[in-house]
């Protein structure tokens, strides 16, 4: 079908079908309205997704950029102002211990990937002029 989670559901689900139902006819149709079934969740999961955006308090609608702007601060903590601060400690305070090391490079990236791909989808809402701006009024 194309989209892999639903390929994966399917793989599991159609492993018992194939031994339980012998017409191919009624298995192709048992398995398209499972495919239906699984399409409608996501529908639905999208709709609850669009009216929680509408929402005008920051504590609804606002939870996107703040994980945004917590992985954005991690990632330049990581990559840039961890190293910048052990240079400026050594240079500066030689005696002072050296900080403990963060761990989770690789969660972080995940999820940093994950909204990025959310900012992407989010270009083309605004692209295509269907952006909170033009909810509102």
């Amino acid at each position: 079908m194309g989209i892999p989670l639903l390929d994966t559901i399917l793989g599991v689900v159609t492993g018992p079908i194939d031994k339980l139902i012998v017409d191919k006819d009624k298995k192709a149709e048992f398995i398209h309205q499972i495919e239906m079934e699984i399409l409608r969740t996501g529908m639905a999961q999208m709709e609850v997704n669009r009216e929680e955006a509408k929402h005008p308090s920051v504590f609804v609608a606002g939870w996107r950029p703040f994980i945004g702007w917590v992985c954005g601060f991690a990632l330049m903590w990581h990559f840039m102002g961890a190293d910048i601060f052990s240079w400026l400690r050594l240079a500066f305070f030689p005696d002072m211990p050296a900080p403990p090391a963060l761990s989770g490079t690789e969660t972080l990236v995940t999820v940093l990937m994950s909204m990025l791909g959310l900012g992407g989808l989010r270009t083309i809402e605004k692209l295509k002029g269907v952006s909170r701006e033009k909810w509102r009024e």
